[in-house]
């Protein structure tokens, strides 16, 4: 249907978002048989029983109303626990944490309630396909600070320096990282805070994959000197509990910024699902084991599939945390899109092309190795022939 118009019906700031480079991947997967997908971001984990049961059990007692819409109280409490004796950073629960529909909604949460027109927002790139479109929808700019697999996608210091105007209002971190998989150190999070405070920036730490570090501990940024009062952190259950469907997130920060927040949520989805609240609250006090289980299975996938990618030509960076390898795909003289899209036509295996993720992502693709060992393998036995066929023949 076509509406019958003279004028452009779309707001211009929509025209001028793309839409995900991920999502027109999945609907081309879904056209197609037989396709083993590396592309999709989330656990093949199902939510652990237990957190099930917790739900179930909520409905049938008839807890089925709206909650606060800062989040039901005794979940508040527990990721104010949770965050207390797992990071040493204290928030009050009444106050400074609100419960969201995953960190998606506190993403966008934040940038209409910080920004105002022409404001800069400074984030690392490759990055999770939210964070521009969520700028530019709220009215500002987002400034790109380019990484590589030289230095293992990890944002320098300088660059944000060099970046930073009087226009500047917020940086945005994202470790471990969507799409590389690379984790922050500590003494460049430690340079970044100083930075944010030289300038009077808000930090909004995008943390949803705290729990899947492998070989280094993870930091807490809210938890450095000085960072708890100019941080926005924000984390969820979506990844460590494989509770992708729940929609359930949250964002803790100073009680100004988080009830800014909570007067849009309010009045965008009034709180989040009950049922999902009630579950998280079960993940919090009983999922510790679950986790683990889960993080010991990523981790012996990751050296899996970034041995395959190096067997079969494709240099690749070893993944810090989150459950992506970001190989390059250079050698084959394709670009990312046609190097995804030929792959899934003939060999019909699904990755996502690295420039779905900015500009400097491109020369590359995402694996997700949250799937089977068994697709894993042959997946990339699927994409060693196709490499092996295009690195002959060329384009």
């Amino acid at each position: 249907m076509t509406i019958p118009s003279k004028k452009n019906i779309l707001s211009r700031k929509v025209q001028e978002i793309p839409l995900s480079g991920i999502r027109k991947f999945f609907d081309l997967i879904a056209a197609k048989d037989d396709v083993i997908s590396l592309g999709v971001g989330e656990p093949d984990f199902v939510t652990p029983w237990h957190i099930r049961e917790a739900a179930t059990y909520s409905i049938e007692r008839g807890q089925t109303h709206y909650t606060s819409n800062f989040g039901l109280l005794e979940l508040r409490r527990e990721i104010a626990l949770h965050l207390h004796n797992r990071y040493g950073v204290n928030y009050d629960p009444e106050n400074e944490i609100l419960v969201t529909v995953g960190v998606s909604e506190a993403l966008d949460l934040a940038m209409r309630a910080l920004l105002n027109p022409g404001d800069q927002v400074i984030g690392q790139e490759p990055s999770y396909v939210s964070y521009f479109p969520n700028v530019h929808l709220a009215g500002g700019t987002f400034v790109p600070v380019p990484t590589s697999m030289e230095n293992g996608f990890h944002i320098d210091p300088q660059a944000i320096v060099e970046r930073t105007t009087d226009a500047t209002r917020a940086l945005i971190l994202a470790s471990p990282n969507n799409p590389t998989g690379s984790v922050l150190p500590r003494s460049d999070l430690i340079s970044i805070a100083e930075i944010a405070k030289d300038n009077d920036l808000v930090v909004i730490s995008d943390e949803i994959y705290d729990r899947l570090t492998y070989d280094t501990e993870h930091t807490c940024f809210a938890s450095l000197p000085g960072m708890q009062e100019r941080t926005l952190l924000m984390g969820g259950f979506s990844k460590s509990y494989a509770m992708t469907g729940w929609r359930i997130g949250y964002v803790a920060g100073p009680a100004e910024i988080i009830e800014g927040m909570m007067k849009i949520h309010q009045y965008t989805v009034m709180s989040a699902p009950t049922a999902g609240q009630y579950a998280a609250i079960e993940a919090l006090k009983n999922g510790e084991p679950d986790i683990i289980e889960m993080h010991d299975e990523y981790k012996r996938r990751r050296h899996l599939i970034v041995d395959k990618l190096k067997s079969i030509g494709l240099s690749c960076a070893e993944p810090e945390g989150a459950f992506y390898a970001f190989p390059s795909v250079e050698q084959t003289g394709l670009t990312s899109i046609e190097f995804a899209g030929k792959l899934l036509e003939e060999e019909s295996v699904a990755v996502v092309p690295g420039s779905a993720f900015g500009e400097s992502g491109e020369g590359h693709v995402r694996c997700c190795y949250a799937v089977s060992i068994h697709e894993i393998e042959e997946a990339l036995d699927r994409m060693g022939r196709f490499v092996k066929n295009h690195s002959s023949n060329g384009r």
